[in-house]
């Protein structure tokens, strides 16, 4: 059974910068697709950003060109930098996984079975 840890968030002016982790272990699955989701209160928990075994990404259209998702396989580890935050992006923020033999990465977070405790993000203006 996956097993995820996630870390890094905390309070940032808008405009600044924070980069989470998530350590992962216990999967099994030679394809999975890895992603950071976030739900701010009175919201659904939406994808932020997904990447595939493979590399390949995808991102939700507000946080394009300010976000990066990256994996250290050999470290089995997911990361999102996130760069150039609004107060917008405020959230709690989860890392999960799940075995995907298909080319493009879901983005909908009932499809992930595996899931962090969450780390929370808080921008200030």
């Amino acid at each position: 059974q996956a097993q995820l840890v996630a870390s890094g968030g905390g309070s940032v002016q808008s405009g600044g910068s924070l980069r989470l982790s998530c350590a992962a272990s216990g999967y099994t699955d030679s394809t999975v697709c890895m992603g950071w989701f976030r739900q701010a209160p009175g919201t659904e928990r939406e994808g932020v950003a997904v990447i595939h075994s493979d590399g390949r990404t995808r991102y939700t259209d507000s946080v394009k060109g300010r976000f990066t998702i990256s994996q250290d396989n050999a470290k089995n580890t997911l990361y999102l930098q996130m760069n150039s935050l609004k107060t917008e992006d405020t959230a709690m923020y989860y890392c999960a996984v799940r075995g995907w033999s298909g080319a493009i990465c879901p983005t909908y977070s009932l499809l992930y079975n595996y899931w962090g405790q969450g780390t929370q993000v808080t921008v200030s203006s």
